[in-house]
């Protein structure tokens, strides 16, 4: 076989291949016992047809077109091993000449694939990379609303009779309708004004409405049938309720914390304050160097695939038509694969790998995200074959922490700003990770325990046979299984650290208190 490879573009290649008669030969072979078993001819028994009777019945070119079909594959994969090719979503192929249709037993096979590649990607030295954060500084109104919020956990919720207004709690009935018919309706619904989420102007709606009053306000829709859809949604407010807040005193620094005196629990919460302004800090400098990272790059990203992950986003969202919408969710997709392709290539520089604890830690801060049970969660992710790209996710986060390691991060008075705690590895949640173990080890095999077994993963699942087999036209393209379980798995930012590493007392305490005060509101 003789192959040859053509940049159409720093993302797309065409490859051409031609394999002589003689490497199709065992494949026609092939061919001609497998059609030997389906066909039904008098005076042979199933399976003993002579070729040259099958060439008279069926006809040669069915049988060169099966051999074909079965041969492209192997030889795709050969071809882009060959070139050292990292192929992205499905090949388009265009089948030039078939061997052999003319009754010898010469020629070549000749055929063309494009396909979107991973570009190349030249890393520059982290130490080159210089980003400004804020100066954090704790002040006593950050104390002060510390401390509010631990009073609002253990308030109590009381009817009040006047307009609600933000921040009070409510009671409502809710009815939403589009073009007339009634679409969903809840009664009872317990909600906290200028919270945000639920429907948008739903907050507008409720700011001076009082008890037993009705009004209705127009919202884009966000979930079922008629989600993007615009519908008119009726409340009915059925009770108001504001949060007393006990006194801040020594009484209540014992009841919601270990603390004796309300001195104390404050010097308690200034400090977890300062760590949580560290943190943000920390959160601050990961996404900059990102950022700069990716603008100093200006990775070039496969037109073709975002216009598949775009087309088919929309279409489930049902709003193909939305033009504005097209162009935002376009523009995340291209961020989103070039921030994966920057980052995977820092994962293949510094050879990033990704231990089981790693994995668990992930799967466990991901879960309580999710509001799931760890191993249920990781039962769920095992079960639609997301542990793949859950690997990929960690190793991209550890990628990054080695980036800003090597990166030099100040703050606005140019004072360097250590970033240690953000670029070593996260400990094991010793608590939960027993749990979790057991549903992990189970997708070891499949998701690999380092990088390395990462991307063993990722090029199988890249390397697709071409998507239509020996179509004399190109196939339609479909974008790759591998690629889009990448980019849907849960998204949301996790740091290199956790945020606070312990809850202050006076936390914990309040959490009963929490659930109590939310059951009042209810």
């Amino acid at each position: 076989m003789k192959s040859s490879v053509e940049n159409i573009d720093p993302t797309r290649v065409k490859l051409s291949v031609e394999a002589p008669y003689a490497e199709l030969k065992p494949s026609i072979d092939a061919a001609y016992k497998e059609i030997a078993k389906q066909v039904s001819i008098p005076g042979f028994r199933r399976g003993k047809v002579p070729a040259r009777i099958i060439d008279q019945r069926v006809g040669r070119p069915a049988v060169l077109q099966e051999a074909v079909n079965n041969s492209l594959d192997d030889l795709y994969r050969k071809a882009i091993d060959e070139h050292e090719l990292r192929p992205l979503g499905s090949p388009e192929v265009e089948v030039t000449a078939i061997p052999g249709l003319d009754g010898t037993e010469e020629g070549d096979l000749t055929f063309t694939i494009e396909v979107d590649v991973r570009p190349e990607i030249e890393l520059p030295a982290y130490d080159t990379l210089s980003v400004e954060v804020d100066t954090f500084e704790v002040s006593d109104e950050d104390v002060e609303k510390e401390l509010t919020d631990l009073r609002s956990r253990f308030g109590t919720l009381k009817t009040v009779d006047r307009p609600a207004q933000k921040d009070d709690f409510v009671t409502l009935d809710l009815t939403a309708t589009v073009d007339g018919e009634e679409i969903d309706s809840a009664s009872d619904i317990s909600y906290q004004v200028g919270a945000g989420t639920m429907l948008e102007g739903m907050d507008e709606a409720l700011d001076g409405l009082s008890a037993e009053e009705e009004t209705s306000f127009e919202s884009t829709l966000a979930g079922g049938e008629h989600a993007g859809r615009t519908g008119l949604v009726a409340i009915t407010l059925k009770a108001v309720k504001e949060r007393e807040l006990p006194e801040a005193d020594d009484d209540f620094a014992q009841l919601a914390s270990e603390f004796d005196t309300i001195d104390e629990l404050k010097a308690d919460l200034r400090e977890q304050a300062a760590k949580q302004k560290e943190f943000d800090q920390g959160v601050q400098a990961r996404d900059k160097v990102l950022e700069l990272l990716i603008e100093k790059l200006d990775v070039p990203v496969p037109a073709k695939l975002v216009e598949d992950e775009v087309h088919r986003h929309l279409e489930q969202e049902n709003r193909l038509e939305d033009d504005e919408h097209r162009a935002e969710v376009t523009a995340e997709t291209e961020k989103t694969l070039r921030t994966q392709f920057v980052l995977d290539a820092v994962v293949e520089a510094e050879n990033v790998d990704v231990s089981q604890p790693e994995l668990i830690e992930y799967i466990i801060s991901a879960a309580q995200q999710y509001g799931m049970n760890p191993n249920e969660f990781a039962q769920a992710l095992d079960s639609n074959n997301q542990v793949p790209a859950i690997v990929s996710e960690v190793a991209r986060r550890k990628a990054l922490a080695e980036v800003l390691a090597g990166a030099k991060v100040v703050d606005a008075d140019g004072s360097t700003v250590d970033m240690t705690a953000f670029t070593t590895a996260p400990g094991e949640d010793e608590e939960d990770s027993e749990e979790v173990e057991a549903a992990v080890e189970s997708t070891d095999a499949e998701a690999g325990s380092d990088s390395g077994e990462k991307a063993d993963s990722e090029e199988t699942a890249e390397k697709k046979a071409p998507a239509k087999k020996a179509a004399p036209k190109k196939a339609a393209a479909k974008k790759d299984d591998a690629e889009a379980d990448a980019e849907d798995a849960p998204k949301k930012k996790a740091p290199a650290k956790k945020a606070a590493a312990k809850k202050p007392a006076a936390k914990k305490a309040a959490a009963k208190k929490d659930e109590k005060a939310d059951s009042d509101s209810e």
